[in-house]
């Protein structure tokens, strides 16, 4: 398994929104030129990222994309997600798909979404705070 180019840009960016902070409004071009992913791209991923709920938009003067959650509220998973769709390592876990020519006589398709729940709970159990090295904000006492 490997991630698209897209994913892994996705996380790129979003590792990078995350060092500027929660409330930090970025454009695709500061972030295109500080991570170096192509401008076209960055501008694709970022409306991607926004329409999964991950980044907000705000328009007009000062506008921009600031992260919509806390990065230790992000996982490798939701990026993953909202570029990908959903985490799936084969056709038959989706139980309205039957193109598989094996399906009747499969003794493995059963277990397949023990894997991928595997996968989506090892992906889920990293967070953008984990990727960006962004360290948590203590309270103060």
């Amino acid at each position: 398994m490997r991630l698209s180019s897209l994913a892994d840009y996705a996380v790129v960016m979003l590792s990078a929104a995350a060092r500027h902070g929660i409330g930090g409004r970025l454009t695709a071009t500061n972030l295109s030129e500080e991570t170096g992913v192509p401008l076209p791209t960055a501008q694709k991923l970022m409306g991607r990222l926004a329409a999964a709920g991950l980044l907000v938009s705000a328009r007009g003067t000062g506008g921009g994309f600031a992260l919509a959650r806390d990065p230790a509220a992000i996982s490798l998973a939701d990026i993953v997600e909202a570029v990908e769709g959903p985490i799936a390592m084969t056709a038959c876990v989706d139980d309205h798909r039957h193109d598989c020519g094996l399906e009747s006589a499969c003794r493995v398709k059963p277990h397949w979404g023990v894997v991928n729940d595997t996968i989506r709970g090892a992906l889920g159990g990293v967070s953008l705070e984990t990727l960006s090295g962004v360290q948590p904000v203590e309270a103060s006492a």
